[in-house]
């Protein structure tokens, strides 16, 4: 059955009823994600959750600093595509003006439902006004890097890597396409393209990561950080965060990222259309093998 067609019925487990733990140490607050039997890949479940973490962490005004992180092994594997807890015909109470997707039919029920999770929940956590850094190990792959991207700082250990494979899906990138601003244009072609893991230091080197350190070191240097910039006035770090974010909008951040989400939805309907199947008939498990033969040529073992 095609994914832009609602099953009959929804048969969907959830293996935790935590997916994201809050939790408040002096002035930081820690939002982690907990689907570690899944590497913390994004269902709904988990994103709004995620959403109720942030808006606690904005309404406490003894809150500073916001770290995101993923416990486990990985950072984030990406979107849910293929676990007992995908849940893509489920509703949800919506944080955003947009209509329940479950109803709608052919392409209008992915498209509506990835703009209320996907765009919308990121921009919105992008305009948080206190500062917000990513701890980042292991994979940070196609939906992770928007869970990245989104914060102000990016913290990684020096076994992190970056990745986006979704052309293999025939899909031009994640929904919030960052790319070509976390990156040069071409450097994003490249990565796009090649669908290959970028290593932490690779992604340091570009300016897209601002720290990496060794996996032991990861928490308290990012303890570290959060805590030094916890010094600072809190409407200096809000002003400076939206003077920066500006800066970004104003070079076209925003309305790329409008244009390239239509591009994103064309594909997703075409894939259907050809092949009944929304990620091209592409599933977790086939794109686990993509990228564990992509690791392994890294390493030279084929």
């Amino acid at each position: 059955m095609s994914d832009l067609v609602p099953p009959k019925s929804v048969d969907i487990v959830y293996e935790t009823d935590t997916p994201v733990d809050y939790a408040v140490e002096g002035p930081v607050a820690w939002i982690t994600m907990q689907r570690t039997a899944f590497h913390n890949a994004q269902n709904s479940q988990m994103t709004y959750a995620l959403d109720d973490a942030f808006r606690r962490a904005v309404d406490d005004d003894a809150v500073k600093v916001i770290v995101l992180r993923g416990a486990g092994k990985h950072f984030s594997a990406g979107h849910d595509i293929g676990t007992p807890g995908r849940d893509l015909h489920k509703t949800f109470d919506r944080k955003h003006l947009v209509a329940d997707h479950t109803n709608k039919p052919g392409a209008e029920l992915l498209y509506t439902r990835e703009h209320e999770v996907y765009l919308g929940m990121c921009r919105r956590w992008r305009e948080i006004q206190k500062p917000t850094i990513a701890m980042v190990q292991g994979a940070c792959i196609a939906g992770g890097l928007m869970l990245a991207w989104v914060c102000d700082l990016i913290v990684a250990s020096d076994d992190a890597y970056f990745q986006d494979p979704v052309v293999y899906m025939g899909i031009p990138g994640v929904e919030y396409f960052a790319h070509a601003f976390e990156m040069h244009p071409r450097i994003a072609k490249e990565f796009l393209f090649l669908g290959d893991r970028m290593p932490a230091q690779r992604a340091y080197e570009l300016g897209m990561v601002n720290r990496v350190v060794a996996r032991d070191d990861l928490e308290a240097q990012t303890r570290a950080l959060a805590e030094k910039i916890a010094q600072m006035p809190r409407l200096g770090l809000s002003l400076t965060k939206q003077a920066v974010n500006h800066v970004e909008d104003l070079r076209g951040k925003r309305t790329a990222m409008d244009a390239v989400f239509h591009m994103h939805h064309f594909a997703h309907a075409q894939n259907d259309l050809v092949s009944g199947h929304s990620l091209g008939g592409l599933d977790g498990k086939s794109m686990a093998q993509v990228n564990k033969e992509t690791g392994n040529k890294e390493k030279g073992d084929a």
